[in-house]
């Protein structure tokens, strides 16, 4: 049996989803042997591979980098799991989406600013008018809500994945837990 090539992204999040994959402990070292860990903040690989049969994506789309990232990621990858409050709502990231992104830098990097008063003009990706969840942006296979989504129900979603089945989520999780 060939293994499945499987993916872990972070767009805009805290990780946390990615804490509770880890945390899955000894069983993700089991479920290991059904896959390649292709691309994640996990490994070193830096480019994302094509022909993904699963890719797990965390966070909110909220910069011009996440846009470009997870447009990409969709089209090389056969399953797409929204993975956390953040990825399927917008969740924390969207709640900047009150105010646009001139005032946030203007109350950010100068009205809280003692010293070196301006906005980054390196590094920091440009960001989007407004914080997106995933499925705005691309279609989703699978939507795995949860703030983070337990070790328990990821390891379910995975079970499944790796089987060829698509997951029941709804009898695992929901939003905030």
């Amino acid at each position: 049996m060939s293994k499945i090539k499987l993916a872990t992204v972070w767009l805009d999040g805290c990780s946390g989803c990615h804490m509770s994959i880890l945390d899955m402990d000894e069983r993700l070292v089991e479920l290991s042997a059904q896959f390649d860990l292709v691309f994640s903040p996990l490994v070193d690989a830096k480019t994302f591979p094509e022909g993904v049969d699963v890719a797990l994506v965390e966070g909110a789309v909220s910069s011009e980098e996440d846009l470009h990232k997870i447009r990409m990621i969709r089209t090389k990858t056969k399953t797409l799991v929204s993975l956390g409050d953040c990825a399927v709502t917008g969740n924390v990231p969207a709640m900047r989406n009150a105010w646009s992104v001139d005032s946030i830098f203007k109350r950010v990097y100068w009205e809280n600013a003692t010293a070196q008063q301006q906005a980054p003009t390196q590094v920091v990706p440009k960001l989007l008018a407004r914080v997106r969840p995933v499925h705005e942006v691309v279609d989703v296979d699978v939507y795995v809500p949860g703030c983070p989504p337990s070790a328990d129900t990821i390891h379910t979603v995975l079970v499944e994945l790796l089987a060829g089945r698509m997951p029941d989520v709804a009898s695992l999780t929901r939003f905030g837990v």
